[in-house]
This record gives structure tokens, C-alpha cells and sequence, in this order.
């Protein structure tokens, strides 16, 4: 499959799950409502289709595969929603669309990412899975990635260093908590999901994920500046009119189009030994510093 049909691939496979699993509406359906609004509005699942390419390196994923793309990408939508929050960026627009505050209110928010958040870790926990003990590593490396370890570490100190003059490895440190850990997550839960036990390929695939976490924020950044607002379906210039410290505001234009050029080969290279099974990871990191929104 080339990138196009592996990510229709991806969207289709994770989007059914999750919708199953929705399925049952609680009583408060404003809640189901803003939940189901803030994961299929739009997003390109970028996070599930590392972990089904990650577990396809070594066998045909399976329906904990399926749990782990699906919990992924409902920790991504609600640390989305909870991100733009009038209390954190305060952003009006997402992929082009109201942002969850504004289609609904600021309650519902809140609420919708808190039941995201804990949907997550109901889809890894399902008694039906079967798989007790892979089970448990795989919510283990989520919470680790999402929380205090990962990416709320990163959001708390992106907060606190809002019109602040940090270094370049201060930058990386928070991205790579921020945006990095779950990327991260993506990548090793794909491949434990299908019961990879080598610690020596699970590092090369950890290093092969930092890279590319990296390079996306990095490319985050540099698109902040260079796509319009309709391209990017969020406010142009978002982080720059909020003094935020990006990549372009350290090391110029250029030199955050290089670091992204780099990071993009130095994953490529960590990915290449695993043969043309690795193709659609070399794709991904392909897109990843690509992409203009």
C-alpha cells in the first residue's frame, strides 16, 4: 500500500472501532455529542497509523492493536480539546471547525476531555482483549506517555514559558513530553500490541519515534508561519501572536527547516534495517515534515 491508501487503511479500521465502542450512549447525550464531535472532525490519525504500521513490522494487527490505536487517538482528542480552552491557548478553530468550547460551552469541554481521557483506559482494559499481562504494559506506557511523565509535563511547561526566552534544548525537553511521548506511545504500543519482546528493535523503533516527534512539532511550527489560516484549519500565527517559543523564533526559518531535514533522516535510518516492511514508517516521516497543515 502506498501512504494514501495505508492511511484510509488506518482511519477506516480505528474510526470503526471507536464508533462501536461508543455505541452506548450514557444519559447525558450532550456529552456523547461533544465526545463524538471531537473525534471525527476531521483528523488525520496520524497517531493510529503509527501503531498499526509499528505492529505490522512483525505480524497482522489484531483487535488489542485496534484498542491501542482507538485509546491513542481518544487521549489526542481530548488533550485537543483541553488545549484550547480559553484557561490554555484559547483557540476559536480546530481542523477548520468551532473548537469543542465554542460549538458547545466550556463545561461540556472539560467534561468531554475528562471521559475521553478515562474511554482510553476502558478500551485497553476490556476483559474481552484477553491479553491480562500485554494489557497491563500497554496501559502502562499510555499513562506514562499522556500524564505527569509525558505530555502534561510537556503542556505545563509550554504554559509557564509563555513570552519567556528559552534555549533550544529547553524547547526539545518540553516538546518532547508535549507532542514526543505520545508519538512515542504510538509507536511501541503497535508493536507490544502484537507481542514484540526484543528490546533491541523496540529501542530502534523508540529512537526512530523521537525523531519523528520531534520533526512534527518542529514542523508544527515552521506551517504556524508559512500556511493561511484555511490551510491550517487553526489561526495563523497562534503561537507567535502568544509569544509562544518555537523552532522558527530560535534558529530562524532555515534553520528549523534543517533540524526537520535531519531528524526526518535520522529516523529513516533507525527504521531502514526492518526492510521494505518498514515502508509505510518511512512514508509517515516522509509526510510528517511535508505536510502544510
Amino acid at each position: 500500500m502506498n501512504l494514501d491508501q495505508f492511511s484510509n487503511y488506518a482511519r477506516q479500521r480505528v474510526d470503526c472501532y471507536l464508533k462501536q465502542t461508543l455505541d452506548t450512549y450514557p444519559p447525558a447525550a450532550s456529552l456523547q455529542a461533544a465526545m463524538n464531535y471531537s473525534l471525527f472532525n476531521g483528523g488525520k490519525r496520524i497517531r493510529p497509523m503509527l501503531t498499526f504500521a509499528s505492529a505490522a513490522l512483525f505480524a497482522e494487527p489484531t483487535p488489542l492493536t485496534d484498542a491501542c490505536a482507538a485509546a491513542i487517538e481518544a487521549i489526542h482528542a481530548y488533550s485537543l480539546i483541553h488545549d484550547d480552552l480559553p484557561a490554555m491557548d484559547d483557540d476559536d478553530l480546530r481542523r477548520g471547525q468551532p473548537t469543542c468550547h465554542i460549538q458547545f460551552d466550556e463545561a461540556t469541554a472539560i467534561l468531554a476531555g475528562d471521559a475521553l481521557q478515562a474511554f482510553a483506559f476502558e478500551l485497553l482494559s476490556c476483559p474481552s482483549l484477553n491479553q491480562a499481562q500485554c494489557q497491563l504494559q500497554l496501559i502502562q506506557e499510555l499513562a506514562c506517555a499522556a500524564g505527569r511523565h509525558g505530555m502534561v509535563t510537556g503542556q505545563m511547561i509550554d504554559l509557564s514559558n509563555v513570552g519567556q526566552d528559552i534555549d533550544i534544548q529547553a524547547l526539545e525537553e518540553m516538546h518532547a513530553h508535549k507532542t514526543g511521548a505520545l508519538i512515542r506511545a504510538s509507536v511501541r504500543m503497535g508493536a507490544i500490541s502484537v507481542g514484540l519482546k526484543d528490546a533491541k528493535q523496540l529501542a530502534a523503533l523508540d529512537d526512530y519515534a523521537t525523531a519523528i516527534g520531534l520533526a512534527f512539532q518542529v514542523q508544527d511550527d515552521i506551517i504556524d508561519i508559512t500556511s493561511d489560516t484555511q490551510t491550517l484549519g487553526k489561526t495563523q500565527f497562534a503561537d507567535a501572536d502568544a509569544n509562544k517559543p518555537t523552532y522558527p523564533k530560535l534558529l530562524g526559518l532555515e534553520g528549523a527547516k534543517h533540524l526537520a531535514t535531519t531528524l526526518n533522516q535520522q529516523a529513516i535510518a533507525k527504521i531502514s534495517p526492518f526492510g521494505d516492511a518498514a515502508q509505510p514508517l518511512i512514508e509517515l516521516a516522509n509526510y510528517i515534515i511535508g505536510r502544510n497543515h
